[in-house]
């Protein structure tokens, strides 16, 4: 099924910063959520995680449910309904995958999600050259912060980069290869992918879930919860990674085989501009090449 292209209208921007501005509270104060509706998950480390999470608690506000404040509970009701908005609004740029079933919107609003956090990102590595060579005033979190935001993006770009297919693959033999063989293929590759899913969070899931119950921290100045955070976060998306290859596998079923050449990295968009730039005449006779293009610039030196 062929989506609608993107116009880029405001909301596809707005709704993944929200998204990301609304899920960064949560992170930040998601011992309030585990506190308040898994107390005995913490054992005897309760007293210790409720310690550590009210030193840290950046809103300062009375609970009202639990450890829970107004802003933790509007954060709670306000994610999901954004990350509905973003899915739903979600439309095709010109140079993505053009065949999407409703279910890929979720991996490609993953995608939309990751190119705020590199935005983000980016950000905090600019103003920490700023006020650090500029001001000399470096800051105590901007590299841990970094660090933590990048992670996140590493994790997010692995999802979407299975939904686009744009994943490193191997096209010498299984495109000389006939139909049912290249779906023999598929169906391999996709079988391996999800028993790799299935072992990794079979064996680390209780790891993952122990640093994420006692929040443990990275052992900073800042004290980021990167351990708490990324370790469970690797086997959500593993798990996703692993369904959108089976959700990939389906759609690609009945299509046409595709054969790979060099002109797949070309981009026609950028190419058109090329052509434009050159003129209806192009460079008749002119030799343009690289190699031509040093070999004049050595004769001249």
């Amino acid at each position: 099924m062929e989506t609608e292209r993107s116009n880029g209208s405001l909301i596809e921007w707005v709704v993944p910063l929200a998204f990301v501005i609304v899920a960064s509270w949560m992170v930040w104060h998601f011992p309030a959520y585990t506190l308040t509706f898994f107390p005995w998950e913490q054992g005897s480390q309760f007293d210790q995680t409720s310690a550590l999470f009210n030193r840290r608690d950046v809103s300062g506000l009375t609970p009202l449910i639990g450890f829970m404040d107004a802003v933790d509970l509007a954060a709670l009701i306000v994610a999901p309904i954004l990350f509905y908005i973003g899915v739903k609004t979600v439309r095709r740029a010109n140079m993505e995958f053009e065949d999407w079933r409703p279910i890929d919107k979720i991996a490609v609003f993953f995608g939309r999600i990751t190119m705020m956090l590199i935005v983000l990102l980016v950000s905090v590595m600019l103003y920490e050259v700023f006020v650090r060579y500029v001001l000399e005033a470096p800051t105590l979190w901007a590299n841990e912060l970094s660090l933590w935001l990048a992670g996140f993006v590493f994790l997010g770009a692995g999802l979407y980069a299975m939904q686009q297919r744009s994943h490193i693959r191997i096209f010498l033999l299984y495109d000389i290869c006939p139909r049912w063989l290249q779906r023999t293929f598929d169906v391999i590759s996709t079988t391996l992918i999800v028993l790799f899913a299935f072992f990794l969070v079979y064996g680390g899931y209780g790891e993952a879930l122990d640093k994420m119950w006692r929040w443990e921290t990275f052992g900073t100045a800042f004290d980021p919860p990167i351990p708490a955070t990324i370790k469970p976060t690797v086997l959500v998306i593993v798990s996703l990674v692993a369904i959108q290859a089976v959700i990939n596998l389906i759609s690609d079923w009945h299509a046409e085989p595709v054969i790979h050449t060099a002109a797949d990295d070309i981009d026609q968009d950028e190419l058109e501009k090329i052509r434009a730039a050159v003129g209806a005449e192009g460079t008749g006779d002119l030799d343009v090449t690289r190699g031509s293009i040093q070999g004049n610039q050595t004769e001249r030196n």
